[in-house]
């Protein structure tokens, strides 16, 4: 059985080289021209029986994920937020199941890139918001073009907050957790310290867990990130 994986041409190559390193076949697209979504139904009609998954907007997505929320649910002390990226909102939506699950009292706070910010609009809004294209932000895992719809129901009733982060805090973010803990991180994955930085006054006196989602960058990129 073979995998095809869409993925946008401008993707990090560390990532395409990863997914072709476990023998998945890597269809990259311009997606200023077509969308991955749309991308993906073509190839589901040229490919009648295949199953089809969503990087985010998927059952089993959501589930693998909650067990974050449940570990995080098992900390001694227990934290009073959690903040976690958003893309797509798998990973966030996911969180909160397991936390809900673990019948915890835990905020859960989204940090979403201020030019991809359709997940806040959304929940300000009270429906899904779509960008009109991939928001080209540093963080490339949220470069989406909305909440999934399974990951919505979710989010809506489980999100405390989203902190809407600027490209400047979220290259910040990425050299402090290498200057301070020396963690590689992408920017997707430093989502949750930038937030961190760009709103302190939420947080301050609170103890706080940044879940920290991914290290794949190219050292290229990585190396002016940290060198500012």
């Amino acid at each position: 059985k073979s995998c095809i994986v869409v993925m946008p041409a401008t993707s990090a190559k560390v990532k395409i080289d990863a997914v072709r390193g476990y023998g998945a076949q890597v269809d990259l697209i311009d997606v200023g021209v077509t969308s991955r979504s749309a991308r993906v139904t073509e190839l589901s009609l040229q490919h009648p029986d295949a199953f089809v998954a969503s990087a985010y907007d998927d059952p089993y997505v959501i589930l693998g994920n909650s067990s974050l929320g449940r570990e995080l649910s098992a900390l001694k002390p227990l934290p009073e937020f959690v903040v976690v990226p958003i893309g797509g909102g798998g990973l966030a939506s996911g969180v909160i199941t397991g936390i809900k699950r673990a019948r915890k009292k835990i905020q859960v706070i989204g940090a979403e890139p201020l030019l991809g910010n359709d997940a806040a609009r959304s929940l300000k809004a009270g429906h899904i918001i779509k960008n009109d294209q991939e928001p080209q932000t540093l963080a490339d895992g949220a470069r989406t073009l909305s909440l999934g719809e399974r990951n919505w129901k979710i989010l809506q009733r489980g999100l405390q907050q989203i902190v809407e982060v600027p490209e400047e805090q979220i290259q910040e973010a990425v050299r402090l957790l290498f200057n301070s803990a020396n963690l590689k991180v992408e920017p997707t994955g430093a989502l949750s310290v930038a937030a961190v930085l760009t709103q302190p006054e939420i947080f301050k006196d609170r103890l706080v867990c940044c879940v920290i989602s991914g290290g794949n960058v190219d050292p290229s990129v990585y190396a002016k990130l940290i060198q500012g």
